[in-house]
């Protein structure tokens, strides 16, 4: 069993041969796919999944708290599993490619601008984008 299947039977989903295909592609994956990208995949393993099995699956897996969707500003919702652990992201525009960071100083920064405003940050998302430095 994969994780992401693990956490989904762990939170009683009733887990489909598709949404463990699913499942096993958002877990394998090293990206941010959007749901395109994920029905190319899943079809690889099996060629009768549909866009629209992946689009409701996808918004099954985020309403149970077990995928992230981020919109990247590319017109496209891409998706991530959903972790304990903390992260930034650094979006390359001209390639789309993702960069996943963890920067202590802007963590304390951020903590201490809420302080500031007399608030006790309990979440935050931070996305970065830019354009490679010609070198």
């Amino acid at each position: 069993m994969d994780r992401l299947e693990k956490i989904c039977v762990d939170k009683g989903m009733r887990m489909t041969d598709q949404r463990r295909v699913i499942a096993r592609v958002l877990s394998i994956a090293a990206d941010h796919p959007d749901v395109e990208e994920i029905h190319r995949r899943a079809t690889e393993i099996d060629p009768k999944i549909s866009i629209a099995t992946v689009y409701r699956t996808m918004r099954l897996f985020e309403e149970a708290g077990v995928v992230e969707r981020h919109d990247f500003q590319d017109g496209r919702s891409r998706y991530e599993e959903a972790t304990d652990d903390h992260h930034d992201h650094l979006i390359d525009l001209k390639s789309g490619n993702v960069i996943e960071f963890v920067n202590t100083e802007i963590e304390a920064l951020q903590r201490k601008i809420a302080e500031e405003h007399g608030y006790k940050l309990v979440a935050h998302r931070l996305e970065l984008y830019g354009v490679p430095l010609k070198k």
